[in-house]
């Protein structure tokens, strides 16, 4: 069973006889002495996708549920649906745009390196890879003469992701994104 302070965003777990994905962890430091660390986990249920909320402290203790990651790539949207083929035995999973809540940014066709989450053969979300290489599209041309100092400008990426970048990289440059933070990493 692990600890509530070890749950991360992707991590499936059981409250009550139901399964939950968790979509977001906001961790509360209080400043007292003597005060605990709480944690506030944002899940979504499977497959009804109803949102629920829980405080946790550090050493509080949830129930995990066995589910297996398969490597799969994804492959193609249609409409609010997004496919992914199965690398192993090429079988087919689906997930609407909502299951796919903040990784819409980081997919582009044939993206390897993806983890589907299954329960019961049945996907219920998937594991990005820790980085993904994408296009600038549209950036402020690069500066000339760049300082010492690490400035940075806004670059609107080919799957409409918008990030910082230092500001000697130009359009059409392919720059590596970290899919856990969402910044900038290097040129690819």
């Amino acid at each position: 069973m692990p600890k509530a302070c070890d749950l991360k965003r992707g991590a499936i777990v059981e409250i009550d006889g139901k399964i939950y994905l968790v979509k977001h962890v906001d961790v509360k430091t209080p400043s007292s002495r003597g005060a605990v660390t709480l944690y506030k986990v944002r899940y979504s249920s499977v497959p009804e996708k109803q949102k629920h909320e829980v405080t946790y402290r550090g050493d509080d203790s949830v129930n995990d549920v066995n589910f297996v990651r398969k490597p799969v790539q994804y492959s193609y949207h249609d409409g609010d649906m997004y496919t992914f083929m199965d690398t192993e035995d090429y079988s087919q999973h689906t997930l609407s745009a909502d299951d796919l809540e903040g990784q819409l940014e980081y997919l582009t066709d044939g993206l390897e390196g993806i983890l589907a989450l299954l329960v019961d053969d049945n996907i219920i979300g998937i594991e990005l890879p820790q980085s993904v290489e994408l296009e600038v599209i549209e950036t402020a041309p690069a500066m000339k003469g760049s300082s010492a100092t690490a400035r940075t400008k806004a670059a609107k990426l080919s799957t409409g992701l918008e990030i910082q970048v230092p500001e000697y990289l130009e359009t059409g440059e392919i720059v590596k994104v970290s899919t856990v933070t969402g910044k900038y990493v290097s040129r690819a």
